[in-house]
């Protein structure tokens, strides 16, 4: 009698189950609908679909730690921070930290206050994705899109804008992807790019009205693919009265230990309206060029000049460069040229520095004026005096002579 009973309990465990439809599921199936979703949470809008914030300090909207997703809102912040500015996100339109995964789509971004960043990504494991939308700020020290201490940020399609002083489009002090749209920072030393880390951009507009249009400092490494970046780094002059040395793109500020600050464009086009296309200034540094289209409307800017007790390379494939390549007595630079490029300049013409010439595959150097490297690797038909002098280690260049290993 009780192992009917035990049978008859069983039998409608199962029925019961059975109209509840878990004996249709897989395994795999039953066990995941027994998993909650990640939470996903979104603050109530300030009215209708707009979030502000109008405090120092404060955010329109904060993911802390949580999923969160927005789509179709306007966010606006003001409210100052008094200075200095850390770039650190604290007052910040829209923050993400401690992990957080933020999504924005179409939405609209702007901030209005001194040290009021439009979007930022801070602290490992924090991203933010923001795709199809509109960011502006206009305070001084007030980024469009920043990242720090390894938060990341993907941007796609975006219209950014900055009009503040020391105000970045782009501030990647953590890992950044950009992909397409357009990147204006208009006010005085505020760049296209500013990056202490690593960061790519793909088939995107960038333009600096009053500085240069890439910064890359303390080991960071920026990308460019298909890009056009445009910088007007416009003259200033310091109190002394001392001109200083204006740039389309920057690397500096490697401390003892770091890796090399690196800036790679490959294909789209660079366009500097004031002064040299590349600095490096205290820096061990590498540029790497591939078939971008670089013009320096300044006619007395260098196409590059290593100073400040730098370490430089600069490799080109494909390449076309046009302008003087100049070192600085504490400075030294080693210069490859490959896959059929062209530099059209002189190189080290004041005999100061230490520097390598490499020329292989049908690269050509075409001088402008008298040169003087330390070491010279070409081949016999690499370098077209045009009438000046070129002295390698000391000793006179003949043109139509191999040197180096391809000797």
């Amino acid at each position: 009698m009780k192992l009917r009973k035990k049978h008859l309990a069983l039998l409608a465990a199962l029925l019961l189950l059975a109209e509840r439809g878990f004996l249709n599921e897989s395994p795999v199936t039953a066990a995941a609908a027994t998993i909650p979703p990640a939470a996903i949470t979104s603050p109530a809008p300030t009215a209708g679909n707009s979030y502000t914030d109008n405090s120092s300090g404060g955010h329109a909207i904060l993911a802390d730690g949580e999923q969160a997703r927005y789509t179709n809102i306007t966010v606006y912040k003001t409210g100052d921070l008094a200075l200095p500015v850390e770039h650190n996100g604290e007052n910040a339109a829209v923050l993400a930290e401690n992990g957080a995964a933020l999504e924005l789509r179409e939405v609209s971004v702007s901030s209005d206050g001194t040290g009021a960043a439009a979007i930022f990504s801070g602290g490992a494991g924090t991203a933010v994705e923001i795709a199809d939308s509109t960011v502006k700020t206009a305070g001084d020290f007030s980024d469009a899109l920043a990242t720090a201490d390894g938060g990341a940020m993907n941007a796609d399609n975006l219209v950014v804008r900055t009009s503040g002083v020391s105000s970045a489009a782009i501030r990647a002090g953590a890992s950044m992807r950009v992909s397409g749209g357009t990147y204006d920072a208009v006010g005085a030393d505020s760049p296209a790019i500013y990056a202490a880390s690593d960061i790519i951009v793909i088939d995107a507009e960038l333009s600096a009205a009053a500085a240069q249009g890439a910064i890359v400092d303390r080991g960071g490494d920026v990308t460019l693919e298909n890009v056009t970046l445009t910088a007007n780094h416009a003259a200033q002059t310091e109190n002394s009265g001392e001109t200083l040395r204006y740039q389309a793109v920057l690397l500096c500020g490697s401390d003892e230990g770091e890796g090399a600050s690196a800036f790679t464009m490959r294909g789209g086009s660079l366009t500097n309206l004031h002064g040299d296309i590349f600095l490096v200034s205290g820096a061990k540094a590498v540029v790497n060029l591939t078939g971008a289209a670089i013009v320096n409307d300044d006619p007395d800017g260098a196409f590059l000049t290593v100073t400040g007790g730098s370490k430089a390379e600069l490799r080109t494939a494909a390449q076309e460069l046009a302008g003087d390549i100049l070192t600085e007595e504490d400075a030294s630079l080693a210069l490859h040229l490959w896959d059929g490029s062209v530099l059209t300049g002189a190189v080290n013409p004041a005999d100061t520095g230490a520097v390598s010439v490499e020329l292989t595959d049908g690269a050509v150097w075409s001088l402008t004026g008298d040169s003087y490297i330390d070491s010279l690797r070409c081949e016999a038909d690499s370098i077209r005096l045009n009438g000046h002098t070129l002295t390698v280690g000391g000793e006179t260049y003949v043109e139509g002579t191999a040197a180096g290993s391809a000797e």
